[in-house]
């Protein structure tokens, strides 16, 4: 699968206009904070963008990330202009001719930025641990509709927490199925490309992370996607797929359910450019300055983590009173309106 992954995003598509489907593009309104950063970034590293969603989180300033198929480094320099010159971005892709792109713009966004923060190496995200990276050394790794393409996903989850701090967390955008993917659907060259065929069926990829030792991933935003290929479409046998973004954090003590321990923040407005509201997923929208009720797990998830000096926090451990209400199993994606392609 590495060959044929290659093959179509170094040779087959030439830019983002050239896919079949929506599932490698970014359908979300970009953040006004967010797009001065993008106009910053080379007109061609834009071009050659097939990412599936933003994976810029916030609170960034001086942080060590690493993108996990960077390709032709969009997120990348976007990112380095979030950690500022004190903080580094390093870049990993298979794919030679997007980091050719990559490599060729380095110095055009130093001399835009004011600073050089920025490297790109050349490697697999399942085999993280051949590359010149030191384990427990990021703050942050992201990934943008390339895990899916990953035929090791268990070794990727390996690899991103050997790497991640205590605290860190992977924050990424995939793509991922409402069931388990026919294997015609796995094999089929084109949709294995377009990043359809290797989706894993959601509740499988919960269980992996968990293996992995990623206890409660949060579903941060999710969209459906659409095959506007009429052809494409028969060939997907009904299997509906989404964009979905994840962060799973490196916390020893997170908990495999979401348990109440009677434990509330107070968000303090005072992260940049998130005065009035502090999104940590799709379901812990806090607003600045209220006691919001929250159980074991996202307390750990901002008292251990680079989030900690923006909240005061209400309450310990000292006293169970069983499960959080609300915690369920069934689809975490929304139905929604079929997305049509946006790319």
């Amino acid at each position: 699968m590495h060959e044929l992954v290659k093959d179509y995003y170094g040779k087959q598509l030439s830019g983002s206009a050239d896919l079949k489907t929506s599932a490698c593009c970014d359908a979300s309104s970009v953040p006004a904070w967010l797009r001065p950063l993008l106009a910053n970034i080379q007109p061609e590293v834009l071009q050659r963008y097939y990412g599936c969603g933003l994976v810029s989180p916030p609170l960034l300033e001086s942080c060590r990330v690493l993108d996990l198929g960077c390709g032709s480094g969009r997120d990348v320099y976007t990112l380095a202009q979030l950690v500022g010159a004190r903080g580094e971005v390093v870049g990993v892709d298979m794919t030679e001719e997007q980091l050719a792109v990559a490599e060729q713009h380095r110095a055009w966004h130093a001399e835009r930025f004011g600073f050089a923060n920025v490297r790109f190496l050349h490697g697999y995200i399942e085999r993280l641990d051949e590359l010149d990276l030191e384990p427990d050394s990021f703050d942050v790794i992201v990934s943008n509709c390339v895990v899916n393409l990953s035929p090791d996903k268990a070794a990727v989850l390996r690899g991103v927490r050997r790497l991640l701090k205590a605290g860190g967390e992977f924050y990424f955008s995939d793509v991922y199925a409402d069931r388990r993917v026919p294997e015609s659907v796995r094999n089929d060259p084109v949709l294995y490309g377009e990043c359809l065929g290797g989706a894993l069926y959601w509740n499988d990829f919960l269980r992996l992370a968990h293996a992995r030792g990623f206890n409660d991933p949060r579903l941060v935003e999710d969209r459906p996607l659409a095959v506007t290929d009429p052809e494409l479409l028969s060939r997907t046998q009904g299997v509906r797929f989404f964009s979905a973004t994840y962060r799973l954090f490196r916390l020893e003590g997170l908990e495999s359910a979401c348990e109440d321990y009677g434990q509330a923040v107070v968000y303090r407005g005072t992260i940049d450019a998130h005065p009035h509201r502090f999104v940590l997923d799709k379901h812990h929208d806090i607003g600045t300055g209220r006691a919001f009720p929250v159980c074991g797990n996202t307390w750990r998830m901002l008292n251990e983590t680079r989030f900690a000096p923006h909240f005061d926090f209400i309450g310990n451990f000292d006293r169970h009173f069983g499960l959080f209400e609300g915690c369920g199993g069934n689809l975490p994606f929304g139905a929604g309106a079929q997305t049509a392609a946006c790319c």
